[in-house]
């Protein structure tokens, strides 16, 4: 248990009976009608509002990760609600579970190691990414680890979403040093394996959020809020045209068919 203090303070949000303050605004008359929702999010974390640059790089962030097919998070949030279609809030839940360390929350993992490689003190001093690049790389490897934010399973030689994430972050002012030290570590592991490993959409993020100077315990929380909206479409697709049942069923039918009696 900590110290005990003197008063409970947040410097958030609090309203009363006629004002809602959020950061220092108004929200009625400085927020609704004048942020988009990624602009709200970047204020709720920093405190202020957004550059015009950075809005677009924050912003471009988080609609990246809000959708990306029948996914396991999707298809968790879906069979959930298949079961409970009374708790719309218990499915969206259940898909954001598992955001970890393989989908989604490897931008966690990615930014924890740029920041571990590159401390932010050491920017702008003339560090060897080269050299930065050899040793991580070779830390993975000599613990049999993989390098967060390399390879995918379908996007192969090049994850579409991460050029374009780069180049946005270019045109905006936020393509730095720990950009190029992910890019020098992709090319090392690759040589290395002698597999091809992209910079996925995470590695990408995890980076660009290195260049904000985002914490990177709270980076996967981009993923959550952001794949929050893209299960609640899931949902809702799910009520009216629902695959869960067909897929439960078809799982059952074969094992059955491969383990069960009779099986061939």
């Amino acid at each position: 248990m900590g110290k005990r203090k003197e008063k409970i303070s947040s410097d958030i949000a609090w309203s009363t009976s006629d004002k809602i303050s959020v950061r220092g605004l108004d929200l009625p008359n400085e927020i609704l009608g004048h942020m988009n929702l990624g602009d709200l999010a970047f204020l709720q974390l920093t405190g202020r509002k957004a550059t015009p640059e950075e809005s677009r790089v924050f912003n471009a962030i988080v609609i990246t990760l809000v959708e990306h097919g029948i996914t396991p998070s999707a298809l968790a949030a879906r069979m959930t609600y298949m079961g409970a279609p009374e708790s719309l809030q218990a499915a969206v839940a259940a898909g954001l579970c598992g955001l970890g360390t393989v989908f989604v929350g490897s931008m966690e993992g990615a930014s924890k190691l740029l920041y571990e490689a590159l401390p932010q003190e050491k920017l702008g001093t003339g560090v060897d990414l080269d050299a930065l690049a050899v040793e991580t790389v070779e830390k993975f490897r000599a613990r049999k680890a993989i390098v967060p934010g390399l390879g995918h399973p379908v996007h192969k030689p090049v994850d579409p979403r991460t050029p374009r994430l780069f180049q946005i972050a270019a045109e905006n002012g936020k393509s730095g040093e720990y950009i190029a030290l992910i890019q020098k570590i992709q090319t090392v592991a690759e040589e290395k394996s002698g597999k091809m490993l992209p910079i996925n959409a995470t590695g990408a993020i995890g980076a660009i959020c290195c260049e904000f100077g985002f914490p990177w315990k709270i980076v996967r929380g981009f993923g959550v809020m952001a794949r929050a909206i893209g299960l609640v479409g899931h949902i809702l697709e799910e009520s009216e045209n629902p695959i869960s049942y067909e897929l439960w069923q078809r799982a059952e039918q074969e094992i059955l068919e491969t383990s069960g009696p009779g099986a061939k």
